[in-house]
């Protein structure tokens, strides 16, 4: 079995996208995507990971992405930044994006 990651840093610095969802508990639209990240994370498998951070407890990560609004979503690889998208994202239009993104990447 593999060793977790142990920071934040650890985990988008890695080879495999790692899709970053900022999220807040008393946010309507986030609770809104919690099915939209399900559907997409039976679709995606492997090939990306879905991480929810909770920008209330985690307010330094929120600040150094300079999330202003929640949900917003950032797509990493290897450290870098592949994407971001802010608000509600269908869960056809959050696969391809995804897709899009690491495959031209890749």
């Amino acid at each position: 079995m593999n060793e977790q990651p142990k920071t934040f840093q650890e985990l988008i610095d890695g080879d495999t996208p790692i899709l970053v969802d900022f999220f807040a508990t008393w946010c309507g639209p986030c609770k809104m995507m919690q099915p939209i990240l399900e559907e997409t994370a039976k679709k995606m498998g492997e090939k990306v990971k879905i991480v929810k951070v909770d920008v209330d407890k985690n307010p330094l990560a929120a600040s150094k992405f300079q999330v202003r609004g929640v949900p917003t979503f950032i797509l990493f690889q290897k450290g870098k930044i592949l994407w971001r998208e802010s608000g509600v994202v269908p869960a056809h239009q959050l696969v391809k994006s995804i897709e899009s993104n690491i495959l031209a990447k890749a």
